[in-house]
Formats: C-alpha cells, sequence, structure tokens
C-alpha cells in the first residue's frame, strides 16, 4: 500500500543510543569527593553542641575510618559492574534480586534523596555565611503553609539553579567547575585546620567531652551520632558511582575511591580539633544557625579582611559540594531507569550526554527542601534513613556475591584477611541505622518524624517501581528476578578492556568468565 504519492509508507524509528562518555580519570573521581569536607561544615556544629568539641572529634574520626573501609568493599563492587552506573543502590540491587527485587527501588530512591538534598543543606548553608558576613542586619522573612523565605534561603535557591544549569551543560563544564573550587576550597579548610596554631587563638581547654554522666546515655548518644555523621563521612563511595565513564576503571576506580577516603580522613580529624580548640563549644552553642560561627572563626584567626576571602573561598567550596552532589543523585536515577526500576523518562541522557532530566527532578525536589524546612539537621536527618539502608542493603550484597557469583571477573579483590572487618562495618552500620534512626531518634536525634519522612520518599521510590513494571513495560511484578551467573556482551567487552579475559559467547549469547 502506498501514500498517495507512489511510495511506500515507511516506519522511522528513534534509538536511544546515548551513553555516558569514558572522559574520568581517578582525579577527576578524587576532585568530585573534595565536597565532602562541605558535609562536614554542615553538621559539625550541632555535634559540638551534643558531644563537645572533643567529643565530636573522636567520633568523626571513627565514622570516616568506617567510611574509609567501605570503600574498599565498593571497589571490588563497582569494577564487578563496569558498565553500570548508579552506585551502591545499584550494588544492592544486582546482589539482592535474586532473593527480593525491591531491594533496588528502595536502596535507589533512599539513596538518591540523600544525595539530592545536599543541594538544599549547602545551598542554606551559603545563605547563611553570606547573611551572618556582609548582611547580619537583615532580618525580613516570609512564611506561609510551613514555607519560608528570608535572605538565606533565597540566596540557596539562585545558587541550586546556577548548579543544576551548570551540570546540564555537560560533565567536562562540571569538573572544570570541580578542580577550580576543590582547590579554593582547600584553603579555608587550611586555615580552620591549623590557623588557629599560628595565631596563638588555638586553646587546649577548649577541647571538652559533652556527653551524659551515665556509660548508657552516653552509649546511645554516641551510637545517635554516628548515624547522623554517616551522612557526611562516607560521602566518598561516590567515586564509585561514575564506574562507567572512567578511561581506565581498574585502576582509576580503586585509586579514586582510597585517595578521597584517605584525604577525607585527614579533613574530619583535623578540623573538628583546629575550630574546636579555637572556639570551644560555649561558643559554637551560641549560634543558633549552627553556621555561622565560622565568620567568628576566620576572623579570630585571620582579621575580618581576612576574613572575608575565607568566606568566599569556603563558598565556592559549598557549591562544589552541590555540583558532586547532583552529579551522584542524578546518576543513581540514570541507572536505575536504565535497568527498569523507576520511570522510563529518567533513563535518558540529553544531547550533551549527561542525565538532565533526573538532574531537573533533583532541583524541583531541593528548591521544595530548601523552603519547607527551616534548618540544614533536619533535612540531614529526613535524607539519613534512606543513605542507611543503601549502604546496609549494599554491603550485605558484598557477601552474597561473594557466594552467588564467586567466578565472576573481580579486576580489584578485597583481602581475604579484611572480610571481618567488612563484617564489622555491616554489623555497626545496622545498629546506628536501628537506634540512631528509630529507637533513640526522639531522646537523642532529631526526631522520629524526619524518619519518617524519609521512609515515605522510599515508599514513594516503591510505587515508582510498581508504575515502571505494570504500566510502561507491561509486565507482572516479580518479587524474585533471575540474576546472572556470567557477564552480558557489554560487560565482557568491558572486562576484556580492563585486561581480564572472557571467554567466547556461549550458546544463550552469554560470556563465560573465567578471569
Amino acid at each position: 500500500m502506498d501514500d498517495g504519492n507512489g511510495k511506500a509508507p515507511t516506519a522511522h524509528v528513534e534509538v536511544e543510543d546515548r551513553e555516558l562518555l569514558q572522559s574520568m580519570r581517578w582525579w577527576d573521581g578524587f576532585v568530585v569527593c573534595l565536597a565532602n569536607p562541605g558535609f562536614l561544615i554542615a553538621a559539625l556544629g550541632g555535634s559540638v553542641v551534643a558531644l563537645g568539641t572533643a567529643g565530636a572529634m573522636v567520633l568523626w574520626i571513627a565514622s570516616v575510618l568506617l567510611g574509609f573501609f567501605q570503600n574498599l568493599v565498593y571497589a571490588e563492587l563497582a569494577l564487578m559492574f563496569p558498565t553500570k552506573p548508579g552506585g551502591i543502590a545499584l550494588f544492592a540491587h544486582e546482589a539482592w534480586r535474586k532473593y527480593f527485587a525491591l531491594v533496588g527501588p528502595i536502596s535507589t530512591f533512599g539513596y538518591w534523596f540523600a544525595w539530592s538534598s545536599v543541594l538544599s543543606i549547602n545551598g542554606l548553608v551559603v545563605g547563611t555565611l553570606i547573611q551572618a558576613k556582609w548582611f547580619p542586619s537583615s532580618t525580613w522573612q516570609a512564611s506561609g503553609a510551613h514555607f519560608l523565605l528570608n535572605l538565606p534561603v533565597v540566596i540557596g535557591i539562585g545558587v541550586i539553579l546556577f548548579v543544576w544549569a551548570f551540570n546540564v551543560l555537560g560533565m567536562k563544564i562540571g569538573l572544570w567547575v570541580g578542580y577550580v573550587t576543590g582547590g579554593l576550597l582547600i584553603i579555608p579548610l587550611l586555615v580552620l585546620m591549623f590557623g588557629g596554631y599560628f595565631s596563638g587563638d588555638f586553646h587546649g581547654a577548649n577541647l571538652a567531652f559533652n556527653f551524659p554522666s551515665s556509660g548508657g546515655d552516653a552509649i546511645l548518644l554516641g551510637i545517635t551520632w554516628m548515624y547522623f555523621m554517616g551522612w557526611s563521612s562516607y560521602g566518598f563511595e561516590a567515586v564509585a558511582t561514575f564506574s562507567p565513564e572512567y578511561r581506565n576503571p581498574r585502576h582509576d576506580l580503586p585509586t579514586g575511591l582510597i585517595t578521597a577516603a584517605a584525604f577525607s580522613i585527614l579533613v574530619y580529624a583535623l578540623l573538628p580539633l583546629g575550630t574546636g580548640g579555637v572556639l570551644g563549644g560555649a561558643t559554637i552553642a551560641k549560634d543558633p544557625t549552627a553556621i555561622a560561627f565560622y565568620v567568628t572563626a576566620f576572623d579570630r584567626i585571620l582579621g575580618t579582611g581576612g576574613a572575608d576571602v575565607m568566606i568566599i573561598f569556603l563558598v565556592a567550596g559549598l557549591i562544589l559540594s552541590m555540583n558532586s552532589a547532583t552529579m551522584d543523585g542524578s546518576r543513581a536515577l540514570y541507572g536505575v531507569s536504565k535497568d527498569g526500576m523507576t520511570i522510563k523518562q529518567l533513563g535518558v541522557l540529553s544531547s550533551r550526554h549527561v542525565p538532565g532530566r533526573a538532574m531537573t527532578l533533583d532541583m524541583v525536589l531541593n528548591l521544595w527542601l530548601l523552603t519547607f524546612f527551616h534548618g540544614a539537621l533536619p533535612i540531614i536527618a529526613a535524607g539519613n534513613l534512606g543513605y542507611f539502608v543503601a549502604h546496609i542493603f549494599a554491603q550485605s550484597g558484598f557477601f552474597l556475591l561473594r557466594k552467588d557469583r564467586a567466578n565472576w571477573p573481580r579486576p580489584y579483590r578485597l583481602s581475604g584477611v579484611l572480610l571481618p572487618v567488612a563484617g564489622f562495618v555491616l554489623a555497626a552500620n545496622f545498629a546506628f541505622f536501628v537506634m540512631g534512626g528509630w529507637v533513640e531518634a526522639n531522646k537523642y536525634g532529631y526526631g522520629l518524624g524526619k524518619t519518617l519522612i524519609g521512609l515515605a520518599v522510599v515508599f514513594i521510590g516503591v510505587l515508582a517501581f510498581f508504575f515502571r513494571k505494570l504500566v510502561q513495560d507491561r509486565q507482572s511484578i516479580q518479587w524474585r528476578e533471575p540474576a546472572p551467573q556470567v557477564p552480558d556482551a557489554d560487560e565482557a567487552r568491558a572486562f576484556e578492556a580492563m585486561g581480564v579475559r572472557v571467554e567466547g559467547l556461549s550458546d544463550s549469547s552469554m560470556p563465560l568468565a573465567i578471569g
């Protein structure tokens, strides 16, 4: 049959053939995770008020060391799936899919919400620092229906829109911003960590513990704060989210994970020590924002002029944190959409090879968080539940994959000596999650209500999974999904590019991995 012009009609099919670009080196991943100290800046004040300067320092060190050992586990998992973005949520899905398919969407939306909320948290921190330093007399605000607008919030909105615009322009621009702002962030960090010793403002008497006298209460307080601290001190796992984008993933990915963790250990030990030694817990506790005290610290160490410069640099570093968050969270959504765990629309790359739709969803969510929640710590409390769920499923998934896919190629393999350490980290995180997120949330945390908000986000993720399967894919819900025992053809090519031997394709078009 013709179309009236004597020509047979032809079908036109558009194929989504865009892929994430392999443009990153290990130092690009490291620079992305220079954002991690920005997360510490958001939470340090609250921890000092609750634990004292010395208590906060000790627990931050313990938390970041747990994050370091986690990274060794994630290095193995990331290189098992070299073609798949998504990070720890993807690892959880692959390990648990044969046991309970909902682990994938649960982990993904929990992980995404935690990372995405960095934009609103750091946007608020940036606005608070700018107001405290240059507009201290500004007190205007407008509110209604629990939403709030004031100068810090308006500044935060502007920064969120700026970061979103830069990221949708493409990965190379995002990394360029990361290099510049990462370098700027190091300068105020060094001042806070060491400046007090040279200026004479550091005093050992300012370091003190603030734990309850009862041993049991002190332990519960510490466990609850280890739960809150994980949101910040585990963040360098984001290096693993970019596994398909490294030029040489076998070298770049483990190196990026380990160097980012090592840098964070230094900062998380020395920043609480230096800042606490200069100000003391009483001064920090007087700051109702739990943020503006950094302006006081810079004023004491450098004077007003030097403090102005340091606040500019610190703001630039916080923008790096926001840049990292939108890069990481959007790729998590993109990866799980490609794996069929959430709506199809999020699994599409823009013409610039970035997940622009997922980035836009991040932006809209954070504008709501910024105006609805009246503080950074309540947002952290809401997002932390899903973040710990993703870590717990990913870490337990490490042991499941060792059992279920024993012959799967592992370009990087965690030493058997460290397996008990991996088990301890898993058990510790589970205890932090149960006690800090639920049992002691009202007494030592920021309220069970915040935990329930995080639970609601996870529930929305499950509904999106059902919509994808039932409506978009027209499939029945499979509570258990078959898990491949050998890599597919694309993964086989990725392994071979890393120098890992893979046999030819089997009759089922699946390669048999032998190396």
